[in-house]
């Protein structure tokens, strides 16, 4: 009896985008001997187990399994668990998230709200019977010690299990020690609300009360006798939560760190070392000022380093603010019309690298991701490479073109690397530059290859990725945007499995266009900020003008074109079918920001500012508002809405009132609700057949057979 082979779309829905199985969240020893990572045992099999490669002889062994620690039994998840993993898009399961003390001796994590540890150097595990649920345990950097949030509270255990308190609880039910707020994690890429002092002495810790937030509530409709679920969502032009910092010692002793949260309420980065005093980066409500402070601990006075203003906005990177060994502020910055690295006030990089993140700072160089900038002699379309950066000049780690990152310390690097020739992505460990080890991946191969072209398309050289059937010979093809479109948001990447989804589209008989417009990141500044108060007009814009350049390079009907996209890109393939129908048929809308009022305050202000000073400018860059359809255009096109049910991040009512406007105005379309699911789609069936079923929409919508 033979086995029908699984669809593409089953396959890529069971392995996660074929994620399953790949190594992960490195780290590695001061002494350069080890490296800890996450990577689940088959292609298949979300549970992450924590792995230790010795790098000198390159033998790799496991240090915690999940299933043996929780006996074989299923994860149980809390609700603030289930939160923190949306908030990350976190789609694994087991031990999805570690930390470690200096040494990288000591690991802990937690498995269905339990706590663990693991001896990483002879790789053995064991529980520590604490109050749970536990969120986010971390060692003390001598290892001593283990912190973890519970009920809202911040504890600290021995790390034998011995001595459990709590050093700080929260005083209402709205309080939470030790936790990022939604905002925080949502949108400025802080995940975590306690730091560690070097000396293991004390902390830093986060108090955020969302009294302020308004309260939403999303029901389930499939399941009437469940309770909706409160959630407190700060929606552009609202209150934020209320944060705080405290220095809290072993004992319980408190100190609050002390800046003008009036006029900086955004605790953005928490950074605390060796190097220097603890630095905060806190930002404006507007995002177009913000200070380095460096903390005094024992009194919680800050002082400012520096200061950041721009007329649009100011970004966050990762891996910042910090100090150079030498005591010297380590940030990303604009100027000049670049995005540059500098180390105290002199910048080491030019025009020619556009600096993105961060990732080691030594005393001999910075570590850094970059794409080529805008003054660099060769355009390299959806690459991003590792530099070295330091007094003396540049030079690049990674060869291959293709996306890479790296995680160093003590002169052994981890380099991950993504080429659009092979799939998925390969781990090498380098000693002193030369390949020491290799870190093995299980995740399975996809089955198939992208036929893809990287390109710039007209006088904008807008970056896109056109990819054909595989069995294409000649002829014009019905057409399929598939952008995210949106800040923050590249799509166009120098990498084979970026493309899979968009190869699988084209071998149903389109030509697909990826294409990613103003705003995106990766050449300069302006090109990003050039987006200020105009997220619907200049996006779509830069769609038809790559569409109209490559349909003169490339065999395109543009008689038939249509258009998809998830959250930012379901809101532009909405804008695109309502107010440029001449130029898009189709358009499949996923979980579509319809209304920027109804989007949280940190990325919406961002670009749009206080929708209650600035009300048209909201209307303009919206769907609908209050009296229905903006700038709709005829004539009405065929749109298939998607959304999912229990979506807290772009709730369900962005596509009800969608759907309620456009049957207002008399436009037929399409509504698919997905129950109990998030801004996440991973469960496998809905995943599946949710490819599937755009494929018949947009099919029957363009005429095709």
């Amino acid at each position: 009896m033979t086995t029908e082979p699984l669809s593409f779309p089953r396959r890529q829905a069971r392995t996660l985008r074929f994620t399953l199985g790949a190594p992960r969240a490195f780290t590695v020893a001061p002494d350069g001997s080890r490296v800890a990572y996450l990577r689940s045992s088959s292609g298949t099999d979300r549970a992450n187990q924590l792995w230790v490669l010795d790098v000198a002889d390159g033998e790799e062994r496991p240090a915690a399994d999940p299933g043996a620690l929780l006996g074989g039994s299923s994860e149980r998840l809390s609700a603030a668990e289930r939160a923190r993993r949306e908030r990350s898009r976190e789609g694994g399961a087991g031990i999805v998230g570690y930390a470690t003390d200096t040494a990288v001796e000591l690991a802990s994590f937690a498995l269905s709200g339990r706590l663990f540890t693991a001896e990483l150097r002879a790789g053995t595990a064991r529980e520590l019977r604490v109050p749970g649920p536990v969120l986010d345990p971390r060692p003390s950097p001598d290892g001593r010690l283990v912190a973890y949030v519970s009920g809202g509270a911040l504890r600290v255990v021995g790390a034998e299990g011995e001595d459990d308190r709590a050093l700080v609880e929260p005083e209402s039910d709205t309080v939470t020690y030790g936790l990022a707020e939604f905002i925080a994690a949502e949108e400025m890429g802080r995940s975590r609300g306690f730091w560690w002092s070097p000396e293991s002495d004390r902390l830093l810790v986060a108090r955020a009360d969302d009294a302020p937030v308004r309260r939403w509530w999303i029901s389930d409709p499939a399941h009437p006798e469940r309770d909706p679920q409160q959630v407190a969502y700060p929606a552009a032009g609202t209150d934020n939560a209320e944060v705080r910092l405290f220095v809290i010692g072993l004992q319980g002793a408190r100190t609050e760190v002390a800046w003008d949260r009036a006029r900086y309420p955004y605790l953005a980065r928490v950074h605390w070392s060796a190097a220097g005093a603890p630095l905060l980066l806190v930002q404006a409500r507007d995002q177009k000022s913000q200070l380095y402070l460096a903390v005094d601990p024992d009194t919680g006075a800050t002082r400012m380093v520096h200061a950041d203003e721009d007329p649009q906005w100011l970004d966050l990177f990762p891996g910042l603010p910090s100090w150079s060994p030498s005591g010297q502020l380590v940030r990303i910055a604009d100027e000049g019309g670049a995005r540059v690295l500098a180390v105290g006030e002199r910048p080491l990089t030019g025009p020619q690298l556009h600096v993105r993140a961060v990732l080691d700072v030594s005393d001999d160089d910075v570590l850094v991701s970059a794409s080529a900038g805008e003054a660099a002699a060769v355009p390299e379309t959806g690459e991003v490479h590792v530099y070295r950066v330091n007094d003396l000049g540049v030079e690049r780690i990674s060869q291959e073109p293709g996306v890479h990152s790296a995680v160093r310390a003590g002169g052994v690097t981890v380099l991950v690397s993504a080429v659009p020739d092979r799939p998925g992505a390969q781990v090498q460990v380098l000693r002193d530059g030369k390949s020491a080890a290799t870190v093995t991946s299980y995740a399975e191969h996809p089955g198939l290859s992208p036929r893809v072209t990287l390109t710039e398309a007209g006088e904008r050289r807008v970056p896109c990725a056109v990819l054909f059937p595989t069995d294409y010979t000649d002829g014009p093809l019905p057409v399929l945007m598939d952008p995210y479109g949106g800040p923050h948001g590249q799509r166009v990447l120098a990498a084979h499995n970026a493309y899979l989804t968009p190869q699988w589209f084209a071998d149903q008989g389109f030509a697909v266009i990826v294409a990613d417009g103003r705003g995106m990141p990766g050449r300069s500044p302006a090109w990003e900020k050039s987006i200020k108060d105009d997220l619907a007009a200049v996006v779509l814009d830069d769609q038809i003008h790559a569409l109209r350049a490559l349909a003169e390079r490339f065999p395109l009907d543009l008689d038939r074109v249509a258009i998809r996209g998830w959250s930012f890109g379901g809101y532009l393939a909405g804008l695109a079918v309502l107010r440029r129908p001449d130029v898009f048929h189709a358009g499949v809308v996923g979980a579509p920001v319809t209304d920027q009022r109804l989007y949280d305050t940190h990325y919406t202000e961002r670009y749009l500012g206080d929708p209650n000073t600035r009300p048209e400018v909201y209307a303009a860059n919206s769907l609908i508002d209050d009296d229905g359809l903006v700038g709709a255009a005829e004539p009405a096109r065929p749109m298939m809405i998607v959304h999912g049910l229990a979506d807290d991040n772009v709730v369900v009512a962005h596509s009800l009132r969608l759907s309620s406007a456009l049957l207002a105005a008399g436009r037929p379309h399409e509504v698919l609700p997905l129950s109990g699911v998030t801004h996440m789609t991973p469960q496998e069936q809905v995943a599946e057949n949710l490819l599937l079923l755009q494929v018949d929409f947009l099919k029957r919508s363009l005429n095709l057979p």
